[in-house]
């Protein structure tokens, strides 16, 4: 607009004026006016020829105007100066920037570089459109097949692939688990949570190496005909029981362990393979087992074979069941047979194991283990009381799920039924008698704890922990309590089977020669490593528990819109259901009393996401008036996990309803080994 000593007053497209100096000013002219002398560079600049301009700027530096005399053939006029400016500034590849209107052009390997680096990036569009393409379409493209988990869990948000995925969900309005399920990339909702999970747990995957089967050491034949009770679905048997009934009217209950610690030692190749995965994974209609198979095979306590144990003997005084003597040793079990909880639960009653009636296999061996099972209960019981605990409850229902050509069914049990508390009692009896014997010995274990921990709150002081020393484990009413029962399927039990290995063979100097000493820092990563896996695989149990418990309401809700169950209030929003073991948090739910009956209409659930929508019905039973319910440990996990649930998202529940349904626990987590 005009001149102000040493600087410009101009006014700029918007209207906004603003002083320019004049060193940065690089071109002058009076007309035409600054549309037309705009319009008529920038038609200069789409004519120069970038590679001939590039010949003609050989390799010094030098002025625009010099540039423009060599290209033009004469001195530029001011709308093609101003056009080769706009050329060269829109050209950082072939020319960099020196300031002040000059320039040098790159070298030519520099050039070729760049140019192929443009050339590359274009491709990768065009590609990245035709994946975008393909999967708006409903078309898995065949290159990101194999990067479909990797896609979804852990992306590299550089790659085409996932820039094609995320673009196509933007344009879809879609997340990507749902894209993966519509193209085809995850074939159902139950594939994409063990997918996630292996991914994240088993990225190497679940393929075991080649192993030898070590050759055991020579062990005494022991004189008994054991029996295990177990879930039909079980194979890592890993704990069986005999009763002899001596001369002199006493009898000798044997508690015998499987003894895969006698051929697998503390650094060795199946060591490591053991301690890689930490424990058994479970879930409905599957599991991932800690050992090989064929290992498993050499030490599962099988019927009809003669199976490496560790046995702890309890001789009792039937009269009083005052223990006389126990013993613990390393033998060959002759194992006589497997039994299954599907074929007793029937029989083996309280009521029939009261009147003597029924007929069943190892009949009254099973009726003096639960009058023992009931005194080991009630000194329990008398411990946990003394802890300032409450008894346990024994009003909840357990249930085992089953699996088959992708259909659930979700049984019940009643918990503290014979079988499940005569197995559970000799296994606490056991973790407890071996953490004890640990502990005299002086030879370190990794023993569970409960109470008297750091923290606030009762719930943090009550949190059960690891540690390598012996301490009460209030809940359960014993002094020490020490996983060692479940060494086919626990790598805490395995370490410490061969710390009461060295206890046995060798007395008083087995802290001297047991593979984990006092203090021993290796002793305390495997507890840490331990935890942290077995939680990891405990949430996913859970998930697919949960998973699967939709699946049952998908059964059964048939083509009804909705279902209608009973529920019972756990705390404010968070019920549990009645009928399967589903918590389900319910938003504006009315306030009643912890323990009430509820009937819920279930609008709608989502496999992928594992909410569920519902709207009360009905209370049908007020707890007001009643006793207020104690919680129990599976009542605050209940809880827990009622917390943790996620809100529905509507959009995508509705979506989820409208789509086609795709289409037992080994040891379900309401039945697994006790604590």
């Amino acid at each position: 607009m005009s001149q102000q000593g040493e600087a410009f007053q101009v006014e700029m497209p918007s209207g906004k004026r603003t002083k320019v100096r004049a060193k940065d000013v690089l071109l002058q002219f009076a007309a035409p006016s600054p549309t037309e002398f705009m319009a008529e560079a920038h038609a200069i600049a789409e004519e120069i020829d970038l590679d001939f301009l590039w010949e003609v700027a050989g390799q010094e530096e030098f002025g625009f105007a010099e540039l423009g005399t060599e290209y033009f053939g004469h001195a530029p006029k001011p709308h093609e100066a101003a056009g080769l400016i706009l050329r060269l500034h829109a050209a950082p590849i072939y020319f960099y920037k020196k300031g002040k209107g000059r320039y040098k052009a790159a070298p030519e390997a520099s050039l070729k570089a760049a140019l192929a680096g443009v050339e590359k990036k274009r491709q990768q569009a065009l590609i990245q459109a035709q994946y975008v393409a393909e999967l708006k379409a409903h078309r898995l493209p065949e290159a990101m097949r194999p990067l479909v988990r990797q896609l979804l869990f852990k992306p590299d948000k550089n790659s085409i692939e996932y820039k094609a995925l995320d673009a196509a969900c933007s344009e879809l309005q879609i997340a990507p688990q749902r894209l993966m399920l519509a193209v085809g990339g995850i074939a159902s909702a139950r594939e994409l949570h063990f997918s996630k999970f292996l991914f994240e747990s088993f990225p190497k995957g679940l393929a075991f190496p080649e192993i030898a089967i070590p050759v055991l050491p020579d062990l005494p034949l022991a004189d008994v005909q054991a029996f295990s009770i177990d879930d039909v679905t079980t194979t890592e048997i890993d704990d069986a029981m005999s009763v002899t009934r001596l001369p002199d009217g006493n009898v000798c209950i044997g508690i015998h362990i499987a003894a895969p610690a006698l051929g697998i030692k503390r650094d060795d190749a199946l060591d490591a393979i053991a301690r890689q995965r930490l424990s058994t994974v479970y879930m409905p209609g599957d599991k991932i087992t800690m050992l090989p198979d064929e290992l498993v095979d050499a030490y599962t306590l099988a019927e009809g074979k003669v199976c490496p144990a560790l046995s702890l003997y309890v001789t009792l005084d039937p009269a009083d069941w005052s223990v006389i003597a126990s013993e613990t040793r390393a033998e060959r079990v002759p194992i006589a047979a497997n039994l299954r909880h599907n074929d007793l639960d029937a029989y083996v009653t309280e009521e029939n194991l009261a009147a003597d009636v029924g007929d069943y296999p190892y009949k009254d061996d099973i009726s003096l283990l639960w009058k023992w099972a009931q005194v080991l209960e009630q000194g329990r019981m008398a411990k946990r009381e003394s802890f300032g605990l409450r008894p346990e409850q024994t009003n909840r229902v357990d249930f085992n799920f089953y699996v088959e050509n992708d259909v659930v069914s979700i049984q019940r049990r009643k918990r503290g039924a014979p079988l499940d508390k005569i197995v559970a009692e000799l296994a606490i009896l056991t973790n407890s008698s071996w953490g004890k014997l640990l502990h005299d010995h002086g030879v370190p274990g990794i023993y569970r704890a409960q109470g008297g921990g750091s923290g606030n709150g009762w719930a943090a002081k009550m949190q059960v922990r690891m540690q390598t020393h012996a301490a009460p484990h209030q809940g359960l009413g014993v002094d020490q309590y020490a996983w060692s029962t479940s060494p086919l399927r626990r790598y805490t039990d395995l370490v410490n089977q061969w710390q009461i290995l060295a206890c046995v063979d060798n007395g008083v100097t087995a802290q001297l020669v047991a593979p984990f000493k006092q203090r021993d820092a290796d002793l305390f990563a495997i507890v840490s490593a331990f935890d942290a896996a077995y939680s990891a695989y405990a949430a996913f149990q859970a998930d697919m528990e949960r998973y699967w418990c939709l699946r049952w309401l998908s059964q059964e809700k048939g083509t009804d819109e909705t279902i209608k169950v009973e529920a019972t209030v756990l705390k404010e929003e968070i019920l549990r259901l009645t009928d399967i073991p589903l918590v389900i948090k319910l938003p504006g739910m009315p306030q009643v009393a912890r323990g009430s009956q509820v009937r819920l209409d279930l609008l709608r659930w989502d496999e992928v996401d594992l909410t569920i929508e519902a709207r009360l019905l009905d209370i049908t039973h007020d707890a007001g008036n009643s006793p207020q319910v104690e919680l129990d440990e599976d009542m605050s996990e209940d809880l827990l996990e009622g917390d943790a649930e996620p809100v529905p998202d509507e959009q995508a529940a509705a979506e989820a309803l409208e789509k086609p349904q795709e289409e037992s626990l080994e040891k379900p987590a309401s039945t697994a080994a006790p604590e």
